[in-house]
């Protein structure tokens, strides 16, 4: 593993970790053995379009649970950023109110960590079977260094794990949001048909996400002068199953994007290993092989090299995100405790 999150805590009590996305929110109740092992209690998934807000999905697993009276602790993995008293994130249903959410659930204390952020801390608590590897032959680095994890779902999001002697260093990035950079001729018709649309800054989650390959396949229809008959992502994966043409096209065409974005991440980040969280990718996985991904992931000029030897694997651990936000958690305490036995106390008379 090139980036592993050590036990950093001793048993504590029992608390609530959220994995909170576009679509589905993910909801556990996790505590810590004496010897800092993380055990997931119970999980739940909750269909975010269900609920008429985060309050109500969090209320509704706690009242099912027997131990509710002692849960007053909570940790959120959210895409978007705090500010002030909410979450930022345009990809919600709902936006997060953290007063109301501590008010509702009588919460002692409540975390809100990036949602990608906590995948990188939860890589660390993966075995070999939670995970595909998808560069075959390509096989760990014998050296430890730093990990990226990526994923494309509602949006585009990476995050970079970097060990260190006292756990672990995570920068969360918003990649989604960087300039997308088309890598041929196809890809540039693209951009421009993007532009027409009226975005003046497309970035890449708007080729690589859900609602991005439905963009490509909107795209590609108007360049082959077509109707695109599809809504949704699912819709064109089954098409392309079938060997629909123009869904195969937007299918192919998304692979190809997704290893050159991986690719130009592992340089930036110097990454050793690559992990795919979730999103849209555990449907493409037949047509990986028959796309460019690999290609494009290597083709780097003078870091082809480098490239080939970083080994990329889909995560296919659905609690990922709930590790990862119970793991930040427990790093959190871990450091909160440090600086508490640090600081000097004042000194006392007799």
């Amino acid at each position: 593993m090139a980036c592993a999150t050590r036990a950093v805590a001793p048993a504590q009590p029992c608390f609530i970790a959220a994995d909170v996305g576009g679509t589905n929110a993910r909801v556990s109740l996790v505590r810590t053995d004496a010897n800092g092992a993380l055990q997931v209690l119970s999980w739940q998934r909750y269909p975010c379009a269900d609920y008429p807000s985060l309050a109500a999905i969090l209320a509704e697993f706690v009242e099912g649970h027997p131990a509710r009276e002692g849960i007053d602790c909570m940790v959120i993995a959210s895409a978007g950023v705090v500010l002030d008293d909410e979450v930022i994130n345009s990809n919600l249903p709902w936006r997060i109110k953290l007063a109301e959410l501590r008010d509702s659930l009588h919460l002692r204390e409540l975390h809100v960590v990036n949602d990608f952020a906590a995948a990188a801390h939860g890589v660390g608590r993966l075995g070999a079977a939670d995970t595909r590897l998808l560069t075959p032959g390509v096989i760990a680095a014998t050296t430890i260094g730093p990990a990226l994890v990526v994923g494309a779902g509602t949006g585009l999001g990476a995050a970079v794990c970097i060990p260190t002697g006292h756990g672990v260093v995570v920068l969360p990035t918003e990649a989604g949001m960087a300039a997308f950079a088309p890598g041929n001729a196809r890809e540039m018709e693209i951009l421009a048909w993007l532009r027409k649309q009226g975005h003046r800054h497309v970035c890449t989650e708007q080729l690589l996400s859900g609602p991005g390959l439905v963009n490509l396949y909107r795209g590609l229809a108007e360049l082959h002068g077509t109707l695109a008959t599809l809504q949704t992502p699912a819709q064109i994966v089954q098409a392309a199953q079938q060997d629909e043409a123009l869904a195969l096209e937007a299918v192919l065409l998304f692979c190809g994007v997704l290893g050159s974005v991986i690719g130009d991440l592992a340089m930036i980040t110097s990454a050793h290993s690559v992990y795919v969280a979730g999103g849209v990718v555990p449907q493409l996985i037949d047509f990986l092989p028959r796309s460019e991904f690999h290609a494009r992931l290597v083709d780097k000029g003078a870091m082809r090299a480098v490239q080939e030897r970083i080994p990329v694997r889909l995560v296919e651990n659905e609690k990922l995100g709930v590790l990862g936000a119970a793991s930040w958690y427990l790093q959190h305490l871990h450091a909160r405790d440090h600086r508490e036995q640090a600081t000097p106390r004042p000194a006392t008379t007799n």
